[in-house]
């Protein structure tokens, strides 16, 4: 286990996140175990904790109702509803239920780390308030867009609005996220924000980590590989589209499930295969064993937590330009085109007919990533910035 750098302080973290979450939940569970590896005591919250993260304080949030709050549909069939749909009084009532669950591990915290903007966010900053314990909030595009597309009632929204002004500091992971998605809501000084992209395990995901993916799913050693939920939005359709333009040069291999995956696979027509659901570390040798992954979803992406697993890999990402995935894929390490289907496919190809320059591009990725997205450096930012809000303790401030 790592400990904490010469001269810092070990810090007591509470970790609040609405549900267990994809994207932003792998994004906070990352979080909880580097910080625990820093040798800080962190304590992490969500409703059907589970067996939670190794090494942390794992609290389960009791929820008042059978329905699960959410920002947008998990994968899993549960019965939920996003809170962005919900009328205030059915949306305000599970604001209790976090509440609950922090009461009784905030005392002696240092500070509480809120995920999403949304109601488990509104009860961070009424605790935080009470016991006088700085808070940040790292807020998702997926939990604030809504807003902008006009989700929520009007009187949870104020209760979210004030919870993010009164935050000691948001963060985000692209700029992106800060200036297109949260700041034309709510109206915070630049000198609020912190950006931190998503880490990745560079160890997990990496170009020799491929155990025996091609054995197992008798994979050629070229593929494409395009992982996601099998959905509109995430738009799986417009890989299988793609797919036509390099059939001949390569399979496309869907892992993930959805409610398409049938008409789907109808029509990717023999030019790959889906796998559904696969175990994280068979995904992660996936990704890794692909020659290229191509994505390309219908909304413009604030991050992209794939695309990094793909540099770390050493696979060339092809992805849809726009939103915050410029800011991982560069010239060199991968290519973004126009958002056609048609483009992702001829670029797709363009790799596949150039193999020596591909593994080039890998190589490229592969240090970037290791340079940008270790997932270990940025947490050791995200202390070190974490540190310096806790002594800086600005409870004066007029939020």
């Amino acid at each position: 286990m790592r400990h904490a750098r010469a001269g810092s302080s070990l810090m007591r973290v509470v970790v609040v996140l609405m549900n267990r979450g994809r994207g932003s939940g792998e994004i906070a569970r990352q979080h909880v175990r580097e910080l625990v590896a820093l040798g800080h005591s962190v304590t992490f919250l969500h409703p059907e904790i589970g067996t939670g993260v190794a090494g942390a304080d794992n609290r389960n949030v009791a929820l008042h109702s059978s329905v699960v709050p959410v920002h947008e549909y998990l994968q899993e069939g549960l019965n939920q509803q996003p809170v962005s749909t919900m009328p205030a009084s059915r949306a305000l009532a599970y604001i209790p239920d976090y509440a609950a669950a922090l009461e009784p591990v905030v005392e002696g915290a240092d500070i509480i780390i809120g995920h999403h903007a949304n109601v488990s966010s509104v009860a961070v900053a009424d605790v935080a308030r009470r016991y006088r314990i700085p808070y940040v909030l790292l807020l998702h595009g997926t939990g604030i867009e809504p807003r902008l597309l006009g989700g929520y009632d009007d009187q949870v929204w104020a209760r979210i609005h004030e919870a993010i002004r009164g935050a000691d500091a948001i963060l985000v992971t692209t700029e992106y996220v800060r200036d297109q998605l949260v700041r034309p809501l709510v109206d915070l000084p630049l000198d609020r924000f912190f950006v931190l992209p998503c880490g990745v395990d560079t160890a997990e995901f990496h170009p020799k980590a491929i155990g025996d993916a091609r054995e197992r799913y008798n994979l050629p050693n070229t593929f494409v590989i395009c992982p996601g939920a099998v959905t509109w939005i995430k738009g799986t359709h417009n890989v299988v589209e793609a797919s036509k333009h390099y059939a001949d040069l390569a399979p496309t291999i869907f892992i993930g499930d959805g409610d398409l995956r049938p008409e789907l696979e109808s029509r990717l027509d023999g030019r790959g295969r889906f796998l559904g659901y696969v175990p994280a570390d068979e995904k992660a040798h996936l990704i890794n064993a692909a020659t290229v992954l191509v994505a390309g979803p219908e909304k413009r992406e604030h991050f992209g937590i794939i695309y990094i697993e793909a540099l770390a890999g050493g696979t060339v990402p092809v992805a849809y330009e726009g939103g915050g995935v410029g800011t991982i894929i560069t010239p060199g390490t991968g290519v973004l085109v126009r958002r056609d289907p048609s483009a992702l496919g001829e670029a797709t190809r363009d790799l596949l007919q150039h193999p020596r320059r591909t593994r080039e591009m890998g190589r490229a990725a592969r240090l970037r990533a290791e340079e940008e997205f270790s997932a270990g450096n940025l947490a050791r930012r995200l202390s070190t910035w974490l540190e310096s809000l806790i002594a800086f303790r600005p409870r004066d401030r007029d939020g």
